[in-house]
């Protein structure tokens, strides 16, 4: 009798172990499924990999959309006055410093690209080896308005009409009148485009091309 109650015992334990050992294989695959299903959600390795999600991938866009529109808006219409009341200067003061007697360019160097200034000082210098001198009486500025504005790789462009009044002519080496009337004001119409990197913190303007 005494036999059949361990022998019953031993059965129950082993029973037990047998479900424990279960139990442990079960949990064991079961966290290795989870494991498998977040290793698949989040990959291998850390920080972002592989192809965002549409949701993730729309909000992108429309952040993305955001910043384009907010470029474009710096150039507002408050900012367009300012630029054109500089503009008028800078017009002004590169037409008289090419245009003055010494045939150098010395007021509007830092308002020109490295083009346009190469440019005027050739023209200067040839003009300077004739004997030539400019003579110029700046009447005012009639208007000036914005023909066109674009942005590119943080490069703004600003293409603006100018229509100016002045007097000037060109004289030789003893000061005769080679061409021009330095009696009669003359109407001139130009047509320039000024640049400047929207990066920069020099808020400074350069003309980069001429072209009336």
């Amino acid at each position: 009798m005494l036999v059949e109650i361990n022998q019953h015992s031993n059965y129950i334990y082993l029973m037990n172990y047998s479900f424990e050992y279960i139990d442990i294989i079960l949990l064991a695959m079961i966290a290795g499924f989870i494991f498998l299903r977040l290793r698949g959600i989040l990959g291998k390795r850390t920080g972002f990999e592989g192809k965002a999600t549409s949701q993730f991938e729309k909000v992108l866009n429309n952040i993305q959309a955001e910043n384009k529109t907010f470029q474009k808006e710096n150039f507002d219409q408050n900012a367009q006055k300012e630029f054109i009341s500089g503009a008028k200067i800078a017009y002004e003061t590169i037409i008289t410093d090419f245009s003055d007697d010494d045939n150098k360019l010395i007021k509007s160097k830092p308002l020109l690209s490295k083009k346009i200034y190469e440019q005027f000082d050739k023209a200067l210098k040839e003009r300077s080896d004739r004997g030539h001198f400019a003579e110029i009486t700046f009447i005012g500025i009639n208007s000036a308005d914005i023909k066109e504005h674009q942005e590119a790789h943080n490069i703004l462009k600003v293409t603006v009409n100018f229509v100016a009044e002045v007097i000037t002519c060109i004289k030789d080496k003893d000061k005769k009148i080679i061409s021009g009337d330095p009696e009669k004001i003359k109407k001139i119409y130009d047509t320039w485009i000024f640049s400047r990197d929207i990066r920069s913190n020099n808020p400074n303007w350069q003309l980069v091309d001429i072209l009336t």
